[in-house]
């Protein structure tokens, strides 16, 4: 292409934004400005690179192929100027901006606000940014370089991705308060395979390990009655507690409501231990603020769970 070409840093914020939302709307709340000036933005950007950057497929906005090569490249360009930010804001002793992590739901439930709230007092300028998904998607978006970093319930066999154990679950079965099981302390595992059985959604961490000591016990996961997969942890409790079967969620996740229309019970044998992971990519600096919050995590390792 000839001529001089406008890469304001802006645009390229705002093209990201666009395209991560799906929506010129959502992405002009996101940026505090009118859908109107976003759209313009947009426009100016695809005129100085001589390109389709969008297309509107119904309610949803997609990136054309221009779009989708570009994307990656922005994305880079827009965190690292946010990182040259807050090293300047760290040589002159300040610390603040936007932080985006990423957090499977019992981390982002269980762990992370009270870390959120240490992390604001010592940071109050910073804004944080936790994007909840399962351990897959959490993982997805640090390699991509989306998220700083993850914390998840799960390790993912990926030779980018470094994990550190933060804190430990256990992982208890809940049946219905209804259910013939309710009177008891505990069970064998062969007996899972006549109930109704309520599962995570795959790439949940939660389901990985139940399946893994599933098989250890000696119980094939494609086995069981599954009535339902299910996108969260409080999803799953709720339709235990109405009666739709039988599940494995996180013991954070019932404290205090053993009795609250669900049993929570042992299954004999089983080892339902798992760890809580710090998930970082190999050989990404992280930003200032970033490391602060990670340095905050590791100091805090022992009052977590």
């Amino acid at each position: 292409m000839k001529g001089k070409i406008d890469m304001d840093i802006k645009r390229l914020d705002l093209f990201c934004k666009v395209v991560e939302l799906k929506s010129f709307t959502r992405a002009a709340a996101e940026a505090g400005l009118s859908q109107p000036s976003v759209s313009e933005h947009i426009r100016l950007l695809e005129e100085s690179l001589g390109e389709k950057l969008l297309d509107r497929l119904g309610r949803q906005v997609v990136p054309t192929p221009a779009g989708q090569c570009l994307y990656p490249y922005a994305r880079k360009m827009v965190r690292l100027r946010e990182e040259s930010l807050q090293a300047m804001a760290a040589f002159r002793g300040e610390l603040g901006g936007p932080l985006s992590i990423g957090a499977s739901t019992i981390p982002a439930t269980y762990l992370l606000p009270r870390l959120v709230a240490l992390f604001h007092q010592s940071c109050p300028a910073a804004k944080m940014t936790v994007r909840v998904g399962d351990s897959e998607q959490v993982c997805q978006r640090v390699v991509a370089g989306d998220d700083a970093f993850g914390l998840v319930g799960g390790r993912l066999r990926d030779s980018r991705l470094a994990f550190e154990q933060v804190a430990e679950d256990r992982l208890v079965l809940v049946v219905p308060d209804s259910h013939p099981f309710s009177g008891r302390d505990a069970v064998e595992a062969s007996e899972l395979t006549s109930c109704a059985f309520i599962r995570r959604e795959p790439g949940s961490g939660t389901r990985a390990q139940v399946d893994r000591s599933l098989v250890q016990m000696g119980v094939d996961p494609e086995k069981l009655d599954v009535v339902a997969e299910l996108g969260s942890t409080e999803a799953v409790r709720q339709a235990v507690r109405a009666g739709c079967g039988v599940a494995f969620i996180s013991s954070l996740a019932v404290e205090g409501v053993d009795g609250d229309g669900v049993t929570v019970l042992k299954v004999r044998g089983m080892d339902n231990r798992r760890g809580l992971y710090l998930v970082r990519r190999k050989g990404r600096q992280l930003s200032p603020l970033a490391e602060a919050f990670v340095k905050l995590l590791q100091a805090e390792k022992n009052n977590l769970p």
